[in-house]
């Protein structure tokens, strides 16, 4: 009986890390816009991508898919995006299927590259989430060795929850 309850805590350990584990890791792709593709918007839907934006919850890691024909996606400042302006791009691409991770939390502004469009709406403000142990808010460099920090706690509550649940079955099957 004991090499049964023995064989259960390491069997259970294991899918319980897995489990646990890929909460703390996970993203998502987003397509831009739902099930539209990344065009010039109706003259009365000019703010449909700032909109369908603020209806999801980004994170860092997260990616953006931008569909589109004859077309581009640009990363800009907010000045270049109030603008309108594409002469000084942070990112570039127009592949018709480009897709952009976010490497830090923090508004993003995107625009169309194509002349006119960006002034017709098909421009768009994502809010990144800051993780939620983050202290400083200030620059990449912080974020990103904060977001290192909050690995290490997700792994160290890992490793607490694998104790808490070895020693709970341990408990039960003895």
């Amino acid at each position: 009986m004991a090499n049964f309850n023995c064989n259960m805590i390491f069997l259970f350990s294991p899918v319980m890390f897995f489990f646990c584990y890929g909460h703390f890791v996970s993203a998502f792709e987003f397509q831009v816009g739902g099930n539209k593709d990344w065009v010039v918007p109706p003259p009365n839907d000019t703010k449909i991508y700032n909109d369908w934006a603020s209806e999801n919850r980004f994170q860092v890691g997260d990616t953006l898919r931008f569909h589109y024909k004859k077309d581009s996606v640009m990363e800009v400042t907010e000045a270049e995006y109030k603008k309108c302006n594409s002469t000084r791009p942070n990112f570039f691409s127009n592949t018709g299927n480009t897709v952009y991770t976010f490497d830090h939390s923090g508004s993003f502004y995107f625009i169309s590259g194509a002349a006119g469009h960006c002034e017709r709406g098909q421009r768009m403000i994502v809010k990144v989430m800051a993780a939620e142990d983050e202290d400083s808010p200030s620059g990449g460099d912080a974020i990103k060795s904060s977001g290192a920090a909050v690995s290490s706690v997700g792994v160290s509550k890992l490793v607490l929850v694998q104790f808490v649940m070895s020693y709970v079955v341990a408990s039960v099957m003895f």
